[in-house]
């Protein structure tokens, strides 16, 4: 193996089908890989795939942690650490949420323009790991640069895209109509369980991000029913060809 890539993609939901994709396909299980948590969640498998996508040379996780499942924050944004050894410069995530703008639809994308932290605890805390200073930077945690290539990218295909903030929760219970309706005050635009500890990390080791929520359930006001995992994967699956088609574009002229 004598690829270099300096691009990572987080299958997250939405994303599983990209695996498909990737051609000179070198995999690694988790399992054999020194302090790599194992992924305990339905619906996520656990290797690390190096190949390419397109052009591009790429490193690919399929299955990733969630603070929900036990994990340490440590534990949870281990990959990234490793990515940034391994060069990474650039690295997009893609996740499931429910939505609380009234505007969205149940299927919509959502380019994640900023988030919220609500977990109970920072994936930076302890002593500083010498990747990034003490107190790192976050008024741009996801690239402004990749947010404008990826409307273009819609744009052009025709896909519709919203836009909004993120806010990450550890779950792994879904929210109560009062949480959807106190994150909304809060000026999220969606909730989710992940994504949050990653960025923050790859932003302290200078990894550049890129982040699109699919929406998969509604917390609005009106439009809140009663949600499962399934429900969740279903309408994931049904969004996965148009959150393909930008990461697949994007990521080739990122």
């Amino acid at each position: 193996m004598h690829t270099h890539p300096e691009t990572a993609i987080i299958l997250g939901s939405g994303l599983g089908k990209l695996v498909d994709e990737i051609t000179d396909k070198y995999e690694i299980n988790y399992t054999d890989i020194p302090h790599f948590p194992v992924s305990t969640v339905e619906g996520h498998s656990g290797k690390l795939i190096f190949g390419k996508l397109g052009d591009k040379d790429i490193m690919a996780m399929q299955g990733r942690f969630h603070f929900y499942e036990g994990y340490s924050m440590k534990e949870v944004t281990f990959p990234v650490r490793v990515m940034r050894e391994l060069g990474i410069k650039t690295l997009f995530v893609s996740n499931a949420a429910g939505g609380m703008n009234p505007d969205f639809e149940i299927g919509d994308l959502m380019i994640i323009t900023d988030h919220i932290n609500f977990f109970p605890e920072h994936p930076l805390r302890g002593k500083n790991i010498k990747y990034g200073p003490r107190f790192p930077d976050m008024s741009e945690a996801y690239n402004k640069e990749l947010i404008r290539k990826a409307n273009e990218i819609a744009a052009e295909k025709g896909i519709k895209v919203q836009h909004g903030i993120y806010i990450g929760t550890q779950g792994p219970t879904y929210e109560t109509p009062a949480e959807y309706k106190m994150f909304r005050i809060l000026g999220a635009d969606a909730v989710g369980m992940s994504t949050v500890p990653e960025v923050i990390v790859a932003n302290h080791c200078g990894i550049r991000v890129f982040g699109i929520s699919v929406i998969t359930d509604l917390g609005v006001e009106g439009k809140i029913v009663e949600v499962t995992h399934e429900d969740v994967q279903k309408a994931a699956d049904q969004a996965q060809p148009l959150m393909t088609t930008i990461m697949r574009e994007l990521i080739n002229r990122a």
